[in-house]
């Protein structure tokens, strides 16, 4: 095996910003300071929300989304299979029940035709979903038109989970703007496009909802006499006015995100180059490169390759180790979410989504990161390549 492994994503840190964070270090806050609102405004002139809420994880932007859109015991939450389990748990944490709605087979989003078909029968047994989760894979946005007009017509809350796609596009409009949705929330995690080492955002237009995530972010308390019952007290009162949680992100973290989103049109760029590259590398071998739905642009976060098992001698196991062997530190982005033990106890099965179990049995994420040397990808290319043709 290779001593140097080719990652499938990897955080790009500048001088820049070190120079922001150290800035911190050496200030007088180094959390609840004027860099988290910064970052903010860096994240709401990017989008066009109004609102925007930097908290320390997007499974935290996630749950604080579902929280402040009033998901709870006897509710339904709908996502993708095929995303990381943290679309799915926020549910939970809400106590609400949990199903899944299966993929498209061109773009691995959540499939607005079997959303209407799922739909129609919810509403037929009474059990329509509260809160929907569109996952934006791969940083390809979902059909949000659709869903949009489905959540209108059958009266359910949509999260984007956008974790992927800062930086996208649809319909000529930046992915985050919740034209389409309630709320769309963002991960900062190093493999991401932008990164605050680990971190997250929540955004919406709507300032009710924002006021309520800003709650539920920092233990439900509040200085706002406003929100207060009674009197204040004096200048150091506040009161606790719903149960929240410690999700507040530091200002180091927002240091860091203030100096990387100066760069996220270089970062995005640079993978949308490297993309077209790798379909025109690619394009003899036995897979199937991404597929980009029209009018649309994306984030590009992942560069995931399925295999065309019929035409190669090896598993697609074997694929996937070989690579890892020779030094190509591919992922599989992801495990459908129904198929994990803790929620096959709650009587989801194999067989349950079909068009997302065959993906998890073609996919491979291709190291893609904006830092990628086009001699790293001609050795991922050439080792994919000499494994494919044994």
């Amino acid at each position: 095996m290779s001593n140097k492994v080719i990652p499938y994503g990897r955080q790009e840190i500048t001088q820049q910003d070190i120079d922001g964070v150290v800035e911190v270090l050496q200030s007088d806050f180094l959390t609840q300071g004027p860099k988290v609102p910064e970052f903010e405004k860096a994240l709401m002139n990017q989008t066009g929300a109004t609102h925007a809420l930097a908290v320390n994880s997007a499974t935290s932007a996630l749950h604080i989304a579902c929280l402040a859109l009033g998901l709870g015991e006897g509710d339904w939450l709908w996502t993708s299979p095929i995303t990381f389990v943290a679309s799915a748990n926020c549910g939970l944490y809400c106590r609400a029940k949990v199903d899944f709605v299966d993929i498209d087979p061109n773009t691995y989003n959540m499939c607005p035709v079997k959303l209407e078909q799922k739909l129609v029968e919810a509403k037929a047994k009474g059990t329509l979903p509260k809160v929907v989760v569109p996952v934006h894979l791969c940083g390809q946005p979902c059909d949000m038109k659709a869903i949009g007009k489905l959540a209108k017509e059958y009266g359910f809350k949509v999260i984007e989970d956008a974790s992927h796609a800062i930086g996208g596009q649809y319909h000529g409009q930046p992915i985050g703007n919740c034209e389409y949705s309630d709320i769309t929330v963002f991960s900062f995690h190093p493999v991401k496009i932008v990164t605050t080492a680990e971190g997250g955002a929540a955004l919406t237009n709507q300032p009710e909802l924002a006021e309520r995530m800003a709650l539920f972010r920092s233990h439900g308390v509040t200085r706002d006499p406003a929100l207060m019952e009674g009197e204040s007290h004096g200048g150091w009162y506040y009161q606790q006015v719903e149960l929240g949680y410690n999700y507040r992100m530091t200002e180091l973290q927002a240091a860091l995100g203030v100096t990387q989103m100066q760069r996220l049109e270089r970062f995005v760029s640079a993978r949308h180059k490297l993309a077209k590259r790798y379909n025109e590398l690619l394009k003899d071998l036995p897979v199937t490169v991404p597929y980009q739905l029209e009018n649309t642009y994306s984030g590009l976060h992942l560069y995931v390759i399925r295999l065309q098992l019929d035409n190669i001698a090896l598993s697609h196991r074997e694929v996937f180790e070989s690579l890892r062997e020779n030094g190509i530190g591919v992922n599989l982005h992801y495990i459908p979410v129904h198929t994990q033990p803790y929620y096959q106890r709650m009587g989801f099965k194999q067989g349950d989504f079909p068009e997302s179990e065959r993906y998890y049995q073609e996919a491979i994420s291709l190291p893609m990161f904006h830092g990628m040397s086009l001699e790293q990808q001609d050795s991922v290319v050439k080792v994919l390549s000499d494994i494919l043709a044994r």
